[in-house]
């Protein structure tokens, strides 16, 4: 195998060194806004270009980007340029001036991606330019001077439009669909600022939203039993910048969205929004009003006008367009506006634009049409540019390439151009989605492939009007592919599913389909070569094997004679036999994206999809079996990036390359050397979809994938062999064709005339289908008919031929048929009257066991994925389960209890409790701590201070220790009375020593602390006595149980020794029987006297046992009656004991919901306590930011008054000379006499008058704006005017008489320094203003800022003096002895200003007569419930019979009722019922011998089948033995081969070298950049465990 060797493609053939191409023409359609360069030219961007038109000529001037495609485009009316930006990294701005097209600057400025915005402004040399992601800046540029003058930043704000005010530059309006933002450009000097001021933007339904404010609200309300009021920035605890802005979710609404907007010459804004709002903006102000339409008109009726797309101001109004077509015109008067019909185009229109003139509207499509409105007597809409529907997919050189091109749309439109400037021919529309298109080289014809699967033929002879001629219905898929040979023989087209369909090219054969051929899915190209000299055509295929990564290439051959013996290479089915075209089968160890077959068919070349590398491919020049794998024999590496396409030229000596990069390479097909390049399109537009060369090589089209452009390229200096080469065979076979071409076009001319009335080829039925039942099988067609693919009209004619040919074998087999089920339904019968036991399922008589056996898998594996269904679902609730155990009961340290009474509803439950974690227990301990050291701290302070006597100090330490003696035992403590601490927490033995009084908890440790001690568990408090009692009660249970144990010892010994009974108990003996006499079996007639005796004792026996039965039933009976009145009246003790329990357990709930309550008081307290310091936090960051606000608006004004000083002193030293120029002009002409002076002078002080040039009327009338502002080039040209004029003044003409030429010229030098000092200090005085006013509003906002400062200091003061009173003013929990006044919930208020004081004893006198009375009331309700309740129970018998006689009833009518199946009917009744048996036993036996005969016949058919194929095994055995030996032969050749080439590899051993170092670099980069992935891949995993495990075991957040 060759070795590959690398070649870079950077040094080009000397041959073709000088040659080049260029941009002949461009056509593209504008998806931007089109703009007027002056009032006879408009652009716009089109891919990597702008396009320039003339109006009236529509003559079209292209300019290229160099760097790739055009990105915004803005053009200057005056200065007669346009700017332009480039989206590479890092862009630049370009200007160029038209009509030169020449580059006037370039500007860069510090933005990374991408520039969305540029305009212009109306006077002056300003461009704004606006940026997108990540900087988000608005820039302004001098761009004359390529220096920004100022610029801003506003992060994540996206703007749609961006506009200058026509009468006023310093204003910018940028509108995005959620803001409206005027931005004021302030200039002093020669320095520029931006400030930026938003419009508040009403809500959808047009109304204003009355916004509070939200840094000083003043309208909260104030609460004086919770505290202040704080707003709701402070609640959410937000103290930086975004306080500011803050609002809640509830408190947002939404607001209009603006679209566009347009300036009015009075500095106003029209704003359209989404909703259908009008809205106008004060420039000054930025008030916003909400315009108001009047009544419809009768033309706007089934017309809704929902929002503005574009608008375009006029007098009296705007113009607007809506989505349905129409430009309407707004009658705006006050605050109403009108709607009329302004005019109507075929589509939504996307943009309006005036020319500079007015007078003419450019109107264009969202399609990209273009229509200019020309206004006058007689209005006149011209179409400028007509878009096609939709972007090029497709495209082609018209036979032979040099007079027409064509291209095809995705929706089915077909455009003819021509080629030498680009001009629109005509067009036709399938309507219909297409996918490809291609020119025939024999006839003026061409292919377009569809997505459902036709191929559809077009007439081309006459450009002018193209005509659909034929059409064929290949597949039900996609046309993919569609290729002519060179000589336009055959026509292939290729499908996705791996179809190639070889089609008759010509006309005359109407176009006839040949067949197909089957290759590998998902085809990636065919090439195709067809060369004079020879009778065949060499077709290959490309495919994409992505499983192995590889590619594979399929090569076959198609005779000139294919037309004449299609039905002999194709089957019935229109297969090509495989045999007659010689395929072969070829693959690449890499997956390739293009590759071609060279012109003698022995190389193939292939452009590699993952590495941008050209390879070449040598094909065997023997024929082999099966996949044959190339390997490359020569590499270039080639400069274009990205999945590439090859192709060749019409002489095969030109290798053309184009990828994503946009770039068309031609190279050289020997050496793969590239010899001449040009960048047509860029990567940002996906690069290049399609190139198309012509015969002569002398015209290139190039078509985009993204940007919706075609470039037709030319060249410059081609000359040479270069040309010569292809020139002659272009010549060649345009002479080889010529009589090939005259004769289908004259098929092509009688088709044109027959296709409009014919109708499709095949049709068929929808619904055919194939339906086979027990009897017959017969084709059932439907009404509806379809046509239907070529591919499934062949299979179904071949269908019916293999029908027709084995009818008679159909009809055996449907005998044989008729007759199985006969006996198979013969079966199921007698099936139906064995037993249950022998009968068979219904699905034991289907004779298809492989159905069978995949019934029963499929059954089995739905089983089973249920039951892992089930397994999962039982896993998750395993788990739940686990989880819920382990969280509320596994981890309690206290497990919940409940205690229900035997005869009450009560229950009594206890508190389940968690384990304290170890953090809180530490913190409980530390809190308890400090609080026994503050009580110690306490008591020595009052000792200190008291300074009592020795005895005094002694007396109390030993008081002291008494006290902590007894602090165990204490179940009170009487520091803090229970009112006072807000709970009846002593009553359960609960210390409050270390708790403080509610009247001290002032700092927020202090209320922490409190919390924390609130929440100790109360250990039970035992007294002396019981724990006497429990320590007693504990000895006896354990002495019981040492009983116990010993008796279960002694009961264990008894059972084995004595069975477990010590005595004969006497139960024991009841239950004896007395044994019956054996006599008594004989008749009373047969007994003797002693028996009858023995009788007699027999019955006394059994009479005395019954009656000792009934005394002991009745001892045990009163035994339980005893028995059951203990157990009751220990039941009842119980409940007793349950009741008091219980009313304790509602006293402690008490207990803990006052705990509970005083925590959350407390809480709250610190909860407002901490908004309180947010907003204290907020204020002082607030102050500070404004203080640092202040500082630099304080150098602002500083640096202003400095610079206004500064501007001023040069202003009052220009003034100064003026003044001096003036004075000292008679000293000047001191020796002229005087009279001569005064004259001088009056000349002097005389000026020229400088005729300004007033506009026309009708531009006056027209234009609305009128005249603006001067800018600094008007100011320059009125100065060069004044000088001019200045001109003429000076003649020698105007020179008085009697003075002479030198005292003449010496006054006019004067007076023209005069002049142009005057001119200096009208500059001055204006740019003077402009500071003065620079520096008042610098000192204004000084002003402003220094008041938002008071106002924080003083909302600071103010809250601080809060704090203090909410720190002061504290919320306690007092408790109050019920009973004391009574009055009704509804009464119960906190003002009892009105409330009086009653004596105690009269309420518990009243209390007393109101229970007496209701103790009588209760008796006698307890005597009518017992009255209600014994005739319940009498019902409730009644109730009982009667369902106890439905039961019998029932049970009678079951007996009745029961089932007897025939099985056992037949059993009882039939006498001979084994011989039955008998007869089916013996009918099955003959059926089993059946089935054994058919078994048998079965065996030996396969049997023979068998030695057939160990006949066939022998044979493959002696062609594989055959093979063996060539084999060998071939080795000893491939041996050979390899030592000739390790003789001679010393020469590469350099390079092998080279190789491998470069592999190994290449698989450690790899490897390294595989480590880092997983790296990054097991971080991830790690960090997703730790948040699962926090997920699923969270941690306890103490509190």
């Amino acid at each position: 195998m060759a070795q590959g060797r690398e070649v870079d493609d950077s040094s080009y053939p000397a041959v073709a060194s000088t040659a080049s191409l260029s941009v002949r023409w461009v056509q593209g359609f504008p998806k931007q806004d089109v703009h007027f360069v002056n009032d006879s030219t408009i652009c716009y961007p089109s891919g990597n270009f702008i396009i320039f038109i003339n109006i009236a000529t529509k003559k079209k001037t292209v300019l290229q980007c160099m760097n790739g495609i055009v990105g915004v485009v803005a053009t200057n009316v005056p200065y007669e340029v346009v700017a332009f930006s480039d989206r590479k990294l890092k862009p630049l701005i370009y200007i160029y001036s038209f009509p030169g097209l020449t580059k006037r600057t370039k500007l860069k400025g510090n933005v990374l991606l991408d520039y969305t915005l540029l305009a212009f402004s109306y006077c002056g040399s300003y461009l704004a330019s606006y940026s997108s992601l990540p900087e988000f800046e608005l820039a302004l540029w001098d761009w004359e001077s390529s220096v920004i003058l100022c610029k801003k930043s506003q992060p994540g704000v996206d703007v749609s439009q961006m506009s200058f005010n026509p009468m006023n530059w310093r204003q910018l309006c940028l509108s995005s669909p959620s803001s409206v933002t005027v931005w004021t450009i302030e200039r002093s000097n020669q320095q520029h600022y931006l400030k930026a001021k938003s419009a508040k933007l009403p809500m959808e339904d047009g109304s204003f939203f009355d916004e509070k404010d939200l840094i000083f609200p003043n309208s909260l309300p104030r609460d004086l039993i919770y505290g202040p009021v704080l707003p709701l920035s402070a609640i959410a605890r937000l103290v930086g910048e975004e306080a500011e802005t803050f609002r809640p979710k509830d408190d947002l609404y939404p607001s209009l969205h603006p679209t566009m907007h347009c300036w009015t010459p009075t500095s106003d804004l029209y704003v359209g929004c989404e909703e259908g709002h009008l809205l106008v903006i004060s420039g000054e102000t930025l008030k916003v009003t909400v315009l108001d339409k009047t009544e419809d008109t009768p033309s706007m009726e089934g017309r809704h006008l929902i929002s503005p797309i574009t608008l375009a101001y006029q007098k009296g109004g705007v113009l607007a367009s809506g989505i349905d077509g129409f430009v309407y015109s707004f009658i705006i008067k006050d605050s109403t506006y009108r709607i009329e019909d302004f005019l109507q185009v075929e589509d939504p229109v996307e943009c309006l634009t005036f020319s500079p003139s007015y007078k003419m509207l450019l109107i264009q499509t969202d399609k990209g049409s273009v229509y200019i409105y020309t206004f006058g007597e007689e209005p006149t809409l011209d179409k400028v540019l007509e878009a096609c529907d939709g972007q090029f997919q497709a495209i082609d050189l018209i036979t032979p390439g040099n007079e027409y091109c064509i291209t095809l749309t995705y929706s089915g439109e077909a455009c003819v151009w021509c080629l030498e400037d680009g001009a629109f021919v005509s067009r036709i529309n399938l309507n219909t989605p297409t996918t490809v298109l291609a020119c025939s080289p024999s006839s003026l014809s061409v292919a377009v492939g569809t997505v459902a699967g036709s191929v559809h033929f077009f007439d081309i002879r006459d450009a002018k009007s193209p005509q659909e001629v034929h059409k064929a219905f290949l597949s039900e898929s996609s046309v993919q592919l569609l290729v002519y040979d060179q000589r336009g023989m055959y026509l292939l087209a290729g499908t996705p599913e791996g179809y190639v369909f070889v089609i008759n090219a010509k006309p005359s054969s109407s176009f006839e389909v040949l067949g197909f051929v089957e290759v590998q899915k998902g085809i990636l190209q065919i090439s195709t070569v067809s060369l004079l000299e020879t009778d065949i055509v060499e077709v290959m295929v490309l495919s994409s094997l992505p499983e192995t990564g590889r590619s594979r290439m399929e090569i076959f051959t198609l005779p000139v004679i294919l037309p004449q013996v299609s039905a002999t290479f194709a089957d019935e089915r229109g297969r090509l036999r495989n045999e007659f075209i010689h395929k072969f089968l070829y693959e690449v160890e890499h997956s390739l994206s293009s590759a071609v077959l060279n012109f003698q068919s022995n190389r193939v070349y292939g452009f590699c999809n993952e590495m941008p590398y050209l390879c070449a491919y040598l094909l065997p020049a023997k024929e082999h079996n099966g996949v044959c794998v190339l390997q490359p024999y020569h590499k270039v590496q080639s400069k274009q990036y990205g999945p590439g396409v090859l192709s060749l030229s019409a002489h095969g000596l030109w290798l053309i390359t184009k990828a994503k990069c946009g770039t068309v390479c031609i190279r050289d097909v020997h050496t793969l050397e590239t010899f001449v390049r040009c960048r047509s399109h860029s990567h940002q537009g996906h690069g290049i979809q399609s190139v198309s060369i012509s015969v002569d090589g002398q015209n290139i089209l190039v078509n985009g994938k993204g940007d919706g452009t075609l470039v037709c390229l030319k060249w410059r200096k081609f000359g040479g062999s270069l040309a010569s080469d292809i020139l002659e065979y272009s010549q060649q076979l345009l002479t080889s064709l010529s009589n090939t071409m005259e004769e289908e076009n004259d098929s092509l001319r009688t088709k044109r005339s027959n296709f409009s009335g014919s109708e499709p080829e095949h049709t068929i039925n929808e619904n055919m289908r194939l339906s086979v039942d027990s009897s017959q099988e017969e084709l059932v067609q439907a009404n509806n008919m379809k046509e239907i693919p070529w591919i499934q009209q062949k299979s179904q004619e071949a269908i019916k031929k293999e029908v027709k040919l084995f009818s008679n074998k159909r009809k055996e087999i449907k005998r044989e048929i008729r007759a199985l089920a006969k006996t198979v339904l013969n079966m199921m019968a007698e099936n139906e009257t064995v037993d249950n036991i022998a009968k068979l399922e219904q699905r034991e008589f289907g004779l298809d066991l492989e159905d069978l056996e995949r019934l029963q898998s499929e059954s089995e594996e739905e089983v089973a994925k249920i039951r892992k269904d089930v397994e999962m679902h039982n896993l998750a609730k395993a788990y739940l389960t686990a989880i819920i155990k382990e969280e509320c009961w596994n981890s309690m340290a206290v497990k919940g209890r409940s205690l229900k009474g035997f005869h009450i509803p009560y229950v009594v439950e206890n508190f389940p409790l968690k384990e304290r974690p170890d953090e809180e227990l530490r913190e409980v301990n530390r809190v308890v701590q400090q609080k026994k050291i503050e009580t110690e701290c306490l008591k020595l302070r009052k000792e200190i201070i008291e300074v009592q006597s020795a005895i005094t100090l002694v007396k109390k330490r030993h008081e002291e220790e008494e006290e902590e003696e007894e602090e165990d035992v204490a179940v009170r403590d009487t520091n803090l009375p229970n009112y006072l601490l807000g709970s009846l927490s002593t009553d359960f033995g609960v210390p409050t020593s270390l708790l403080s009084s509610q009247l001290e908890l002032h700092s927020r440790e202090e209320k922490i602390n409190q919390i924390i001690l609130l929440k100790i568990t109360a250990q039970k408090h035992l007294k002396p006595w019981q724990k006497a009692k429990t320590e007693l009660i504990t000895s006896q249970k354990k002495d019981q149980w040492l009983q116990l144990q010993a008796s279960e010892t002694r009961r264990r010994a008894l059972m084995d020794m004595m069975g477990g009974v010590l005595e004969v108990k006497k139960e024991d003996i009841l239950r004896m029987v007395i044994p019956r006499p054996a006599f008594t079996a004989k008749p009373d007639a047969l007994w003797t006297e002693e028996e009858k005796r023995q009788f007699r004792d027999y019955e006394k026996k059994v009479k005395e046992l019954n009656e000792e039965r009934d005394k002991y039933r009745k001892s045990l009976e009163a035994e339980l009656k005893k028995l059951q009145n203990s157990i009751q009246e220990s039941t009842q003790n119980f409940d007793e004991h349950l009741k008091r329990l219980f009313e304790r357990r509602v006293k402690a709930e008490m207990v803990v919901n006052q705990e509970e309550l005083k925590i959350n008081n407390l809480l709250f307290s610190l909860l407002l306590d901490e908004e309180i310091s947010s907003r204290e936090t907020f204020l002082n960051n607030y102050l500070v930011r404004k203080q640092e606000e202040r500082s630099q608006t304080s150098e602002a004004v500083r640096k202003s008054k400095e610079d206004l000083d500064m501007y001023k002193e040069h202003y009052d030293n220009l003034l100064a000379e003026d003044k001096v120029l003036d004075r000292s002009f008679k000293k000047e002409f001191s020796e002229v006499p005087s009279h001569q002076v005064d004259v001088l002078y009056r000349l002097f002080k005389r000026r020229p008058r400088i005729h300004k040039q007033k506009p026309h009327a009708d531009m006056t009338s027209m234009v609305p704006f009128g005249e603006r502002p001067a800018s600094g080039k008007l100011n320059a040209d009125a100065f060069a005017q004044l000088m001019k004029a200045m001109d003429d003044l000076d003649n020698i003409n105007n020179m008085p008489e009697g003075l002479t030429p030198l005292v003449w010229n010496h006054f006019c030098t004067i007076r023209r320094v005069k002049v142009e000092n005057e001119q200096k200090v009208k500059q001055k005085a204006a740019g003077l203003m402009e500071v003065v006013a620079f520096h008042r509003r610098r000192g204004d906002e000084d002003e402003k800022v220094q008041q938002d400062i008071e106002r924080v200091s003083r909302e600071l003061i103010l809250l601080q003096e809060e704090k203090v009173k909410f720190q002061l003013n504290l919320t306690i929990q007092v408790l109050l002895k019920q009973g004391q006044v009574e009055v009704e919930n509804f009464q119960l208020l906190l003002d009892y200003s009105d409330a009086i004081l009653i004596n105690r004893n009269i309420i518990e006198d009243l209390n007393s007569v109101i229970r007496a009375q209701g103790q009588k009331k209760v008796t006698s309700m307890m005597e009518t419930k017992d009255i209600h309740k014994g005739i319940f129970q009498i019902e409730w018998e009644h109730k009982k019979m009667e369902m106890e006689m439905e039961d019998l009833n029932q049970k009678a009518w079951d007996i009745q009722m029961l089932f007897f199946s025939r099985e056992r009917q037949k059993f009882l009744n039939e006498p001979n019922y084994e011989t039955l048996i008998a007869v089916q036993i013996g009918i099955m036996e003959q059926t089993i011998a059946v089935l054994d005969k058919t078994h048998k016949k079965n065996v030996e058919n396969c049997k023979k089948l068998l030695k057939k194929l160990e006949k066939v095994s022998n044979q493959k055995d002696v062609a594989n033995y055959t093979l063996s030996c060539n084999l060998r032969e071939e080795l000893v050749a491939v041996s050979e081969r390899k030592d000739i080439c390790n003789a001679i590899g010393s020469i590469l051993t350099c390079e092998k070298i080279a190789k491998e170092r470069y592999e190994n670099m290449m698989q450690q980069q790899k490897l390294r950049n595989t480590s880092k992935e997983q790296a990054k891949q097991i971080s991830i995993l790690e960090a997703e465990v730790e948040r699962l495990k926090m997920k699923t075991f969270p941690a306890l957040v103490p509190l």
